[in-house]
């Protein structure tokens, strides 16, 4: 009977678990203080060289080899940068450069790094981002269309 009782109890601690980590997937983060302050020169050197000094806003995609939600992520991210103005998306693959990763603070792909084109983090996304409210959130830091 004790048996039962651990199965049970594993049971739910890992749908708790698998509950609060689908609840974090895709959700918006305002950039950490620290983050929000570092400029291109404080970057990993292949982040800073892929900041789009033309646009308002460069998407960066931390990826690693073998992830699948990182090509779902892609997706998104590059139609979303097709369609809208300012925006400018670049996935970087960190599996042989982990260094690049723990410098940002990314502990998991795909993470999604919004940057103004002096280098400071606006917002991130851990997991595949919901393409209508990542532009909702990035709207403010668009340049507006000339009318």
């Amino acid at each position: 009977m004790t048996g039962m009782w651990v199965l049970l109890a594993t049971l739910v601690v890992a749908a708790i678990a698998g509950l609060l980590l689908r609840a974090r997937n895709g959700k918006i983060r305002a950039a950490k203080p620290a983050a929000a302050t570092r400029t291109a020169s404080a970057l990993p050197a292949p982040v800073a060289a892929a900041l789009d000094p033309r646009s308002a806003v460069t998407l960066v995609q931390i990826s690693t080899t073998f992830c699948a939600p990182c090509r779902h992520t892609r997706a998104i991210l590059s139609s979303l940068a097709e369609k809208t103005d300012g925006l400018h998306h670049v996935d970087l693959d960190v599996t042989e450069r982990p260094e690049v990763a723990q410098a940002l603070s990314v502990l998991s792909t795909p993470t999604t790094l919004a940057l103004d084109p002096e280098g400071r983090e606006l917002l991130r996304v851990g997991g595949v981002p919901r393409g209508p409210e990542l532009l909702e959130a990035l709207r403010p830091h668009l340049v507006p269309a000339a009318s």
